[in-house]
């Protein structure tokens, strides 16, 4: 089988699980959410885009409902051994199917869990879902248990995370020495991932981003190359990814000579990520890492040109974004506590003068300062 933990790690977590589900009463959860099958089982597949369910019973016993083409995928990936198809055809409603699943599981009538918040359940399948349910049993939004378990990396995640961190460095590596006048973002963009997958990484969970010149301020993924002039700026995000786990990075890499306004954006930045680095201690929330955050680009004068959140937790994430929950945004009262993976970006982007600068990687919390997981400094790169 092509498990990449232990049996006990995925017998800890269902555990784990199970007491939440017992201080919350419930006899059942259904997860849809693909990151929560494969941090419970293993179970590695991009068939979530489709409707399947895992059932997870009080006394831990897990039934998984999908479709023929992920039979031998969970067969052969995960821990589940009970897997329920059903059938692709016209008219075919799987909410059924899972109706009837749960009625032979014995659970009319029980207080059940729905994990609703993931792209995993699309709002159609939900209303389904619940048409289903609401005269079968209690029904209770479990959105959030599964996440905030995966929130805490327990020794052999935070191994999965270090080494998406060394890809993520290699990938860094690869790109520079094309950085240059006349260099083309798509063989940029074809080193730093091959780098990844040469590494023995994955696919990440969203594209790369990249951009340069009038594109360097954007800080989503568009379609379309260019190449570097000789005084250019090249915004990139990436993650390297290992094992579904993800460790993201963020830089803006100057060709030519240093603006006078990059230099006073990348002084702001360097100087914000120290902050939000020395409030990611447990004691401090998210919140109050954003605040580090905003503080300081405040003292910069630039509000207007920092974004409403600075980061977010990673770990092993599916299609479409490595972006995980909580996030560093302004009151968010979840407390910061070791071993989590969190990404702290400072994003400043001037429109007025169409200048960008980022400067951002991956930490490892601890009972005291985070340990970045880069062996990258936080110096200006300038080619």
């Amino acid at each position: 089988m092509a498990l990449h933990f232990e049996r006990s790690e995925f017998d800890a977590r269902r555990d784990r699980l199970l007491i939440e589900m017992a201080e919350k009463k419930l006899d059942a959860v259904l997860l849809f959410a693909q990151e929560s099958m494969y941090w419970l089982t293993g179970y590695d597949t991009f068939g979530f885009c489709f409707f399947q369910c895992l059932v997870v019973k009080a006394d831990g016993s897990m039934v998984l409902l999908t479709r023929s083409a992920d039979l031998r995928q969970a067969r052969h990936t995960s821990t589940i051994d009970n897997i329920v198809l059903w059938t692709d055809r016209d008219s075919a409603n799987p909410a059924i199917d899972l109706r009837n699943l749960l009625n032979d599981l014995d659970l009319l009538g029980a207080r059940i869990g729905v994990e609703y918040d993931t792209h995993g359940l699309t709002a159609y399948n939900g209303r389904r879902v619940d048409e289903q349910l609401q005269t079968f049993g209690q029904i209770a939004d479990a959105s959030g248990i599964v996440g905030r378990l995966r929130l805490f990396k327990s020794p052999a995640e935070v191994a999965k995370a270090e080494k998406a961190a060394s890809l993520a460095d290699d990938a860094l590596d690869a790109a520079l020495p094309l950085i240059k006048q006349g260099g083309d973002e798509a063989l940029i963009l074809a080193a730093m991932q091959g780098a990844i997958f040469a590494g023995g990484g994955d696919y990440p969970a969203n594209e790369f981003i990249i951009g340069s010149g009038a594109d360097a301020l954007l800080c989503r993924y568009k379609a379309g190359r260019r190449k570097l002039t000789k005084n250019d700026q090249l915004t990139l995000e990436w993650a390297g990814v290992f094992h579904h786990y993800h460790a993201a990075m963020m830089r803006t890499v100057l060709t030519g000579k240093i603006s006078k306004r990059h230099q006073e954006l990348f002084d702001a930045a360097r100087a914000a990520l120290l902050a939000v680095e020395k409030a990611m201690t447990p004691g401090n929330t998210f919140g109050d890492v954003f605040d580090a955050h905003a503080r300081t680009l405040e003292a910069h004068n630039l509000t207007k040109h920092r974004l409403n959140a600075c980061g977010y937790s990673l770990g092993a994430r599916f299609t479409p974004s490595w972006m995980d929950m909580p996030m560093f945004y302004q009151g968010n009262p979840e407390p910061i506590a070791p071993n989590m993976t969190l990404f702290a970006h400072m994003i400043i982007m001037d429109s007025e003068t169409e200048t960008a600068m980022t400067l951002g990687r991956t930490y490892l919390t601890t009972e005291s300062a985070p340990k970045p997981l880069s062996r990258h400094d936080l110096d200006l790169i300038v080619q």
